[in-house]
């Protein structure tokens, strides 16, 4: 491999990395309040967004995460 090859190779296993670790984190963080974020969000209202907005932070997050893993690994989409 060449040189290029390599620094694109290092930046795609850092991006994997990174977006698995705040994937890791969010799930955690989801996990030890989940207290506090249901009765945040069961006060009616507007506090329906909350979830939305969780679940397509996770979905960007976990998306990406899996992008750059399987990107890693060389498995492509067919076109």
């Amino acid at each position: 491999m060449t040189k290029t090859s390599l620094d694109l190779a290092g930046k795609q296993v850092t991006r994997a990395a990174l977006f698995g670790l705040v994937s890791v984190a969010l799930y955690f963080l989801l996990y030890l309040f989940e207290d506090s974020i249901l009765e945040f969000t069961s006060q009616g209202g507007w506090y329906f967004i909350a979830p939305v907005a969780v679940a397509f932070l996770f979905s960007f997050i976990h998306g990406n995460f899996t992008a750059h893993f399987w990107e890693v690994l060389g498995i492509k989409a067919k076109k």
